[in-house]
């Protein structure tokens, strides 16, 4: 096995090139949880001929596609914000909340942790319960929520632990946060793989508190990620004018407002990518759990997280088995609370996943 210390963010391809000697063109990442079916064939046969949306500036107000959005996910469409991917809209959140301590649950995406310390602010972990199967315990987690946190960050269905929290406990989390002056950042990036996203999704509550904002994108479920496409529901007026006021105009170029338009409206592409992404989650999780080597944590989202029971096996060891055969896993040793008896994989198409577990389970 290789020996080195770098640990692969699933966009990381061109660092396993120089160290593998292999060529991106050729690895399959299930790191990077990106739908396997790739951009929709509606949107490449389509998009390529609006290459001349270039020669002018979109509208600055975004109109056609945030009214696009708010019928895909069910809302008005003066509660949706743009951003050039969600990462901006997670930075410009922080910024102006400046909370000086933040609680997130964990383990979890760095990026929040990272742009809480930018801005001056103080980072607390509540650690998910293992012994739970990472679900979280509302009563016991409300119950740490004070006046002495500013803001609370939660990803829903949460990375890398692919667990979720449903609405109906999104809403006690939600009273309590408002007795304790808390916002709450809900990080929505996989909800749409879940098979009850329509019970995983805070967004109808945005209807009724004022201390949420929702982040969702197209890098995941849409396979787009190159097309910085990100968007935020809130009805809070005040904190959106607060975010179009400091936000730069025009973040989202025309051939991505367009790219959009023709992506959430493309209902034969959505329902395909559930199908697959349902039928092969209970699958390979099913393949998984027979291994007593193994025991995968069960997924609400399009990857899961499974913990080596083997003295024999650890992350670093199956990510350069599986990397040599050109395929990316995830080495979950730099999460808060994992170490190296954790790795997280996605679902692609039937044969990778079945290549990738023969690898693995070998």
């Amino acid at each position: 096995m290789l020996q080195h210390k770098d640990h692969f963010h699933g966009s990381d391809l061109e660092k396993i090139e120089q160290i593998y000697g292999i060529k991106k063109e050729e690895i399959t990442s299930f790191s990077a949880n990106v739908n396997p079916l790739g951009i929709s064939s509606l949107l490449r046969e389509t998009l390529a001929g609006q290459i001349d949306a270039i020669s002018s500036y979109p509208d600055r107000e975004y109109t056609s596609l945030r009214k696009c959005i708010a019928d895909y996910v069910g809302t008005d469409y003066e509660n949706i914000l743009m951003g050039n991917g969600s990462t901006e809209l997670i930075s410009l959140f922080i910024q102006i909340a400046r909370p000086k301590r933040a609680m997130v649950i964990g383990p979890t995406y760095s990026e929040y942790e990272r742009e809480i310390a930018l801005g001056g602010g103080t980072c607390l972990y509540y650690r998910l319960p293992e012994e739970r199967e990472f679900q979280l315990d509302v009563a016991h987690f409300t119950a740490q929520l004070t006046e002495k946190i500013d803001l609370l960050v939660v990803c829903n269905p949460n990375n890398p632990t692919s667990s979720a929290i449903p609405r109906s406990s999104m809403r006690q989390i939600l009273d309590v946060c408002k007795q304790n002056d808390i916002f709450v950042l809900v990080d929505e990036t996989y909800v749409e793989f879940a098979d009850d996203s329509d019970q995983i999704s805070s967004v109808p509550l945005t209807a009724y508190y004022n201390n949420i904002a929702i982040l969702r994108g197209v890098s995941k479920f849409f396979a787009a990620p190159g097309l910085r496409l990100g968007y935020a529901v809130t009805g809070n007026r005040d904190l959106a004018k607060a975010i179009n006021f400091r936000k730069n105009p025009w973040a989202i170029n025309s051939l991505a407002v367009i790219a959009g338009e023709i992506m959430f409206r493309d209902f034969a592409y959505q329902k395909k990518t559930k199908e697959l992404i349902c039928a092969e989650r209970a699958r390979i999780y099913g393949v998984f759990s027979k291994d007593s080597r193994f025991h995968p944590y069960p997924p609400s989202a399009n990857f899961m997280l499974v913990r080596l029971l083997s003295d024999e096996l650890s992350s670093e060891l199956l990510f350069d088995r599986a990397i040599r055969e050109k395929m990316m896993i995830r080495d979950c040793s730099t999460f808060p609370f994992l170490g190296n008896k954790y790795i997280r994989f996605c679902f692609m198409q039937p044969e990778m996943n079945d290549k990738l577990a023969a690898c693995l389970m070998r």
